[in-house]
């Protein structure tokens, strides 16, 4: 199956900064079909149709800036690796998704995230006819 696949990547801010400092952590990552006001994940699911919207949100406590990111994984193959600037006061959560107006192939996607490059996680995900 052809990969090269064009994604569109969307993300929303959560607040930018330029330093890096503070004790900003990653408590924990959600997926799913939805985001909530704040850029949590509204429903979570690690099933997803070929039309859905794969969301990705890192939630994280603490203050300080520093940059987050996300690496989505088909087959092997990285399609997308977004990243984000951040500065916390407080918890927070940083969201990244991907959508495929022709929609995605069916199989095992995964999508690892990142705090200041070191992986907070790793979940799977699956796309079903």
């Amino acid at each position: 199956m052809n990969v090269a696949l064009r994604f569109l990547i969307v993300a929303g801010l959560t607040g930018l900064s330029v330093a890096c400092s503070g004790n900003l952590t990653a408590r924990s990552i959600q997926v799913g079909k939805s985001l909530n006001s704040d850029n949590s994940v509204g429903t979570l699911s690690t099933t997803f149709k070929p039309t859905d919207t794969i969301y990705a949100s890192v939630l994280t406590d603490g203050s300080g800036s520093g940059t987050i990111s996300a690496k989505f994984t088909y087959g092997g193959r990285v399609i997308a690796e977004p990243e984000k600037r951040v500065s916390m006061k407080g918890s927070g959560a940083t969201e990244f998704h991907i959508a495929y107006s022709a929609g995605f192939p069916p199989g095992d996607y995964d999508i690892e995230l990142f705090l200041n490059g070191q992986s907070v996680g790793t979940r799977h995900v699956r796309v079903e006819p």
